[in-house]
């Protein structure tokens, strides 16, 4: 606790990143010390320690090594709070703290020494725990890791506080009690990189709701990803989840208008595309993808590379993206991939193999009423100037969750009706 550097060196913004990057670490510290059973009550207690930081330290300076700080902080609480219920409860023998070993985390370490290994990772594991359903795992990453409240995280899922409220607590609970997932690297990683795409796409593109993004969320799923890359730097599926999400999330500038509309990726100006994210995501897949075994989120990031290196739309090297989806079918029959393949071979061979493609999709049950399928097939009978694309757009947007998606396709089927130029290529 002693040594302190003699004055804040930066902003309120720096102070509240370098706490959100300690965050998780201070958190899984204490989990790993004081075990899962007591995950809430040491979340409770970083939380006091943050919120102590956040006062002290602009005036009395950064510690040397802050993170010992606040585990030690959050320690003390958390103390005193298990021992203030310890003497309510009139069980101490039973709830006394010894410093009990959690055997997914492994031994304490001194919370002052700057050699602390950093928790974060075992953190998101234990959050991606296998017996918790997807929807759980996003909630409890988002409110243990990555910091937001769950308030913040109900409003970026359009559902009631107290509902998220429930769900976090439930998936707590389960974290509590499960027993010890066998699996380590790589399968916990897999689980992780899973949510945060999750996280990531939901961020990207809300599946409900009047807006077309939800920044925040998809901000948040790239900080992780960085993080998480910084805690398995030699994981090559980590680096190309990281790159996708950077190429990806590049467009977001251009892909709504002034009113807040949906604007298609051949129609998005380019000029507001983010250079720095798409080189950033464009060195990232390029020094990955040589260096051994490639998965799928390494092809979809080459897939997006090569979308954000085409100067306007036109010079798009469709050949290439058909050939990458080929790869990325390769790694098991995946709906959305057969879709997005479809739109690819439609722009290489013509409409006309794209819809042959799209065929197989109405039997299957995953995408067979999804406003996606109805879409795509809706832009290809445009693009062959078939009269029945309007009435496809119609149902596409009456099967639609997201408000903007919902009004751009019915804009399509209102241009189609009034005979506009239905040439999108």
């Amino acid at each position: 606790m002693s040594g302190r550097e003699p004055s804040w060196p930066a902003g309120p913004a720096d102070l509240e990143g370098l706490l959100r990057d300690l965050a998780p670490q201070a958190l899984g510290a204490l989990v790993r010390r004081y075990g899962r059973g007591l995950f809430d009550a040491c979340e409770d207690a970083v939380q006091e320690a943050l919120l102590a930081a956040a006062t002290q330290w602009p005036a009395d300076g950064v510690p040397q090594n802050p993170r010992g700080w606040l585990v030690t902080v959050a320690g003390r609480r958390l103390t005193d709070t298990v021992r203030s219920e310890v003497a309510r409860r009139r069980r101490e023998d039973a709830l006394a703290l010894a410093t009990p070993q959690s055997a997914l985390l492994g031994p304490a370490p001194d919370a002052t020494s700057p050699a602390d290994r950093d928790d974060s990772l075992q953190l998101l594991f234990l959050c991606c725990h296998p017996d918790l359903s997807a929807p759980s795992r996003i909630a409890l990453t988002l409110r243990a890791v990555g910091g937001l409240t769950t308030a913040q995280i109900a409003a970026a899922f359009l559902v009631p506080e107290s509902t998220m409220a429930q769900r976090i607590s439930r998936a707590k609970q389960t974290v509590r009690t499960a027993g010890l997932p066998a699996r380590r690297l790589p399968e916990g990683l897999a689980e992780v990189r899973q949510v945060l795409y999750l996280i990531f796409n939901e961020g990207y593109a809300s599946s409900g709701g009047d807006a077309l993004t939800a920044p925040a969320l998809s901000t948040e799923a790239i900080r992780l990803a960085r993080l998480l890359l910084r805690l398995a730097p030699d994981d090559a599926e980590t680096a190309g989840l990281l790159a996708l999400m950077l190429l990806t999330d590049a467009r977001r500038p251009a892909r709504t208008g002034p009113a807040g509309e949906l604007v298609p990726l051949a129609d998005q100006d380019r000029s507001r595309w983010d250079s720095a994210l798409v080189d950033e995501g464009v060195a990232l897949i390029s020094r990955t993808l040589p260096r051994g075994r490639v998965g799928p989120y390494q092809v979809q990031a080459a897939i997006a590379a090569v979308h954000d290196e085409a100067p306007d739309a036109k010079s798009t090297d469709w050949p290439q993206i058909l050939a990458l989806y080929d790869v990325l079918a390769g790694f098991g029959e995946n709906p959305f991939v057969t879709l997005n393949r479809a739109v690819a071979l439609a722009m290489t061979d013509g409409p006309e193999a794209g819809l042959a493609a799209l065929a197989p999709l109405e039997a299957d049950r995953r995408l067979a009423r999804h406003h996606r399928l109805f879409a795509t097939r809706a832009h290809l009978l445009e693009l062959l100037g078939d009269p029945s694309a309007g009435g496809v757009y119609r149902e596409a947007a009456r099967r639609a969750t997201s408000a903007p998606e919902r009004r751009h396709l019915t804009e399509q089927a209102r241009r189609l009706e009034a005979g506009a130029d239905p040439d999108r290529t």
